[in-house]
């Protein structure tokens, strides 16, 4: 907030007058949409939420900084109001509201009802009615007033007791207007301002001005003659040409005072005194912020830190809904009777372990029961009786247990020696399988969502606890937190079934998340020195790609600073100038990919290869950091980060190595086959997106080119181009490889031009051609297109789906987006799925025969084993055969396997 706003009165809500806020909520809500861009504030089903979240953060900052005791929000009703039936034209020149704003207004109306706010909206009336109705009568009432409005025509309200805070900037900065900041910025009194209003026009409400009167004549002419009235009494007196234009445009300027002011007799359901401000609902507050993904924490903080129930409810117990928690902090020799007591179906786990601390062990465990009974535990205190009895019951598979994030657990338990048997739900799963395109999966979102409960202030984002908190009020906390485990775990059962996604938990997710658990506690090992000589060498190139650019340039200059670089490319070397943005022109890797084309000047190249040396080094780097006590690295895999289904790492992200380089295949010769084992086995499948595209379009060209034998673009190259195979060049057959990819992606005719860096009607004609060739491919595509638009969801072929409501926007950008979205999805998860099913039963295979040989990771569509001497022959045949096996497609699935000792030697 501006200093010119932060100034309060000395009438503040310590001194003897109470203090009323009014807002005109279309006002700001309308300058909030165009202060922030709707892009950045989306949801994953595409509602735009920027005017919603700048209105919020105002409000927030305005009663923080203004403390007032009262406060409402008047909205217009609609454009057909007194004024537009007096004059026709009224605001007739206003652009058509723009779809992204549309239906926000709404959003905030019922974010102010759970905020407990008054909201005024009267037929008839504008917004600044309603505000000068009640200010006028609060004023009379022994009120202070403060009016939070973008429309100048308020300043007529502003008095001693009446301030009008008016966004100068967005609605981040207010500068407030008093009687004083009036007169020095009009030269006018308040109540002068509608007759210099009516005087000067105003187009943005398209009242007409008098031609050649601007605001400095019309301030004058009031000054003048002291009113409007009286100008208009003496009109004869107002000498040259601009007094001429005043008596040809007297009617319209009446016309203009009339309209100008504010009517301050409107009728209303609630007087002064309602408006007295009250305890918010917060549930239904956190509720609309997380259905709505506002979860910047500092929003939140600040919202709630302005509700006057705030105080009450830092005391009210975290119990929400009814429900009653029987807690019991257990000590040494407790937990075995509390478990035989108590545990009698399924229970909700929570835990605060100290992984993020290097340690990797389990700090404080809380089960929960339907029946109420919780107990907290400190796994440290266990006497050989608890740890018999819990190892025991966490073991058996017969036991239901709940977890959100059952992975974190499977990870660390085994730290204890503790097995995690009997995850029947893993809340965070559920909640990904029903909503896959949100973008948070936090228990406390989840919770306040779905069970209209508030977690503990202690509650963490990632479902983790904060460790070391008070004892007390984080076993409290923590047990609250297995409830709530345990209920949304029930809660997702009914919804799982809505969706058809109940085997997918069952068959794929749980088992899945159980293997990716055990990988990233086997990590792979790192040859260190290998990775330290490969980071000394991007930083050498990366010095000697800064030496060369100087030279090129003929000083020296900072790589780093797009401007810098910018005045050398583009002012200094006078180089063709790339697409013009607010601080100038790009300076992008495309940018400076097409500068390379365009001229032969060095530079360009120069700087891609900087670029990317820093890239790889920084790659390089962050492995090096990674590599723990034992010599390997555990990255982390997250199965709820894309919504087709694929896995991602993360700590380190191993999909960031490049692969067809020759540097990114040195890096991956940094990872090493470990001590005690004989080798690395890679394994994957090829062209498998393709293989599912057949599968699912049941195009018999494209199946035959699969069931031939021969190179599939070779193939579909010659029946694209109509020429033998032997014909097909290799610039031929990297026009289909890029087209049937791109089709399995989405791509359109533009993207394939760019891709291939051809024309866009050249583009379309080969995609025509393609699929003059593949009709059946084109007849799915547009199929699953019309299908998923009908229904809402993609999906794949195992019934995991995917939301797509913006297929039916009326903004065509976001329409094309989800189209792009529905093409990819069933192929791009279908193969996500093929995978995991392939996993599953590459470890299952390796289990029942015993065999040491375990699997590291999952990048892409590529798995890595670690080969236990003796078994390389065993397992390759089993890898082979439980992969071509993982699902039976019209096409074959094609299995490529390599063996060596490190990452890249395995390469196939």
């Amino acid at each position: 907030m501006a200093d010119t706003a932060s100034k309060k009165t000395d009438q503040t809500p310590g001194g003897s007058r109470p203090r009323l806020m009014l807002m005109d909520g279309h006002s700001l809500a309308y300058r909030a949409f165009f202060a922030l861009p709707a892009e950045n504030f989306t949801t994953a089903t595409g509602q735009p939420t920027n005017a919603i979240y700048g209105f919020a953060s105002m409000l927030a900052n305005t009663l923080r900084d203004e403390a007032p005791t009262h406060f409402a929000v008047a909205f217009d009703v609609s454009r057909k109001t007194w004024r537009s039936e007096e004059f026709t034209e009224y605001k007739a020149n206003r652009s058509k509201t723009p779809d992204e704003f549309k239906g926000q207004v709404e959003l905030i109306g019922e974010l102010l009802d759970a905020m407990s706010v008054p909201r005024f909206a009267v037929e008839g009336y504008e917004a600044d009615d309603v505000i000068a109705t009640l200010a006028t009568r609060a004023e009379a009432e022994g009120f202070d007033v403060l009016i939070v409005t973008g429309d100048r025509d308020s300043f007529q309200l502003v008095s001693d007791h009446v301030t009008v805070l008016y966004p100068t900037k967005g609605v981040s900065e207010l500068t407030r207007f008093t009687p004083e900041k009036v007169f020095e910025k009009y030269g006018l009194t308040p109540a002068q301002y509608p007759d210099f209003a009516a005087l000067r026009g105003d187009p943005s409400d398209n009242l007409p001005g008098i031609p050649g009167v601007g605001e400095k004549t019309a301030a004058k002419w009031i000054n003048q003659f002291g009113s409007f009235a009286e100008l208009v009494e003496r009109v004869d007196e107002v000498k040259g040409k601009a007094g001429q234009n005043l008596r040809d445009h007297l009617e319209s300027v009446k016309l203009n005072r009339r309209l100008t002011e504010l009517e301050r007799q409107v009728e209303l359901p609630k007087g002064v005194q309602d408006l007295q401000r009250t305890a918010y609902d917060r549930k239904a507050v956190a509720m609309i912020l997380d259905t709505l993904e506002i979860r910047n924490p500092s929003l939140r903080e600040r919202l709630f830190g302005v509700d006057p129930g705030a105080e009450e409810a830092e005391t009210t117990p975290v119990v929400a809904d009814g429900v009653e928690i029987d807690g019991t902090v257990l000590g040494t020799g407790e937990l075995a009777g509390w478990l035989a007591e108590h545990v009698t179906g399924p229970v909700g786990v929570a835990a605060v372990d100290t992984w993020a601390l290097g340690t990797g062990s389990v700090a404080e465990i809380a089960l929960a029961t339907a029946e109420g009974p919780a107990a907290w535990f400190d796994p440290a205190e266990l006497d050989e009786a608890d740890e018999r009895a819990f190892r025991s019951w966490l073991a058996d598979p017969a036991r239901p247990k709940v977890f959100h994030n059952a992975k974190r657990a499977m990870r660390v338990f085994p730290e204890h020696g503790w097995t995690v048997e009997g995850v029947t739900m893993d809340t965070a799963l559920a909640a990904y399988l029903v909503k896959p395109g949100r973008r948070s999966f936090d228990l406390d979102a989840l919770s306040l969502e779905y069970l209209h409960r508030e977690l503990a202030p202690a509650a963490a984002a990632d479902g983790q606890l904060a460790f070391g908190a008070d004892d007390g009020a984080q076993a409290h906390a923590l047990m609250v937190q297995a409830r709530a485990v345990l209920d949304l775990g029930e809660a997702f059962e009914g919804r799982l079934a809505d969706v058809g996604a109940s085997d997918l938990l069952r068959d794929m997710e749980l088992p899945t998340s159980a293997l990716l658990a055990r990988m990233e506690r086997h990590g792979i090992a790192a040859d260190r020195a290998h990775l330290e000589a490969m980071e000394q060498m991007f930083a050498g190139a990366v010095q000697q790609a800064v030496k060369e650019a100087h030279a090129a340039a003929g000083h020296e200059f900072n790589l780093g600073s797009p401007k810098q670089l910018q005045e050398v490319l583009f002012g200094e070397l006078a180089l063709p100038r790339t697409k013009k943005t607010k601080t100038g022109y790009t300076t992008d890797a495309d940018a400076l990919a097409w500068l390379a084309g365009q001229t032969d000047n060095e530079l360009p190249v120069i700087m891609l290869r900087h670029r990317e040396q820093a890239k790889l080094r920084v790659t390089v780097e962050g492995l090096i950091k990674t590599i723990a006590a034992d010599g390997r690295i555990h990255t982390t895999f997250n199965q709820t980060v894309a919504a087709t289904g694929r896995l991602s790492s993360t700590d380190p992200n191993l999909q960031n190595i490049p692969v067809r380089t020759d540097e990114g295949r040195a890096i991956r010769r940094g990872f090493v086959v470990g001590e005690g084992f004989e080798s690395l086995l890679t394994a994957d499948y090829s062209q498998i997106e393709l293989r599912v595209m057949a599968h699912l379009s049941e195009d018999a060209g494209l199946i035959e080119a699969f069931t031939s034998g021969e190179d599939l673009h070779t193939t579909a190259a010659a029946q694209v181009f109509s020429v033998e195979q032997s014909a097909v060049d290799a610039e031929m057959r990297r026009k289909i490889k890029a087209m049937s990819y791109g089709l399995a992606y989405g791509l359109s005719a533009f993207g394939l031009s760019q891709q291939l860096n051809i024309e866009a009607a050249e583009a379309r004609q080969l995609m025509d051609a393609y699929f003059e060739r593949f009709g059946g491919v084109r007849d799915y595509l547009r199929r699953v297109v019309d299908e998923a638009r009908a229904t809402g969801y993609t999906a794949t072929l195992f019934g995991r789906r995917r939301y797509l409501p913006d297929l039916n926007s009326d903004n065509r950008q976001r329409r094309e987006a989800a189209e792009r979205m529905a093409l990819n999805a069933p192929i791009q998860g279908t193969a996500a799925d093929i995978v995991k099913i392939a996993m599953l039963n590459v470890d299952r295979a390796l289990r029942e025969a015993d065999l040491r040989s375990r699997m590291l990771l999952q990048v892409h569509d590529e798995i890595v084993l670690e080969l236990a001497p003796g078994e390389r022959e065993q397992v390759e045949d089993l890898v082979r055969r439980e992969m071509a096996s993982a699902v039976e497609l019209r096409v074959p699935l094609g299995v490529s396997v390599g063996v060596g000792p490190d990452w890249e030697s395995a390469a196939h």
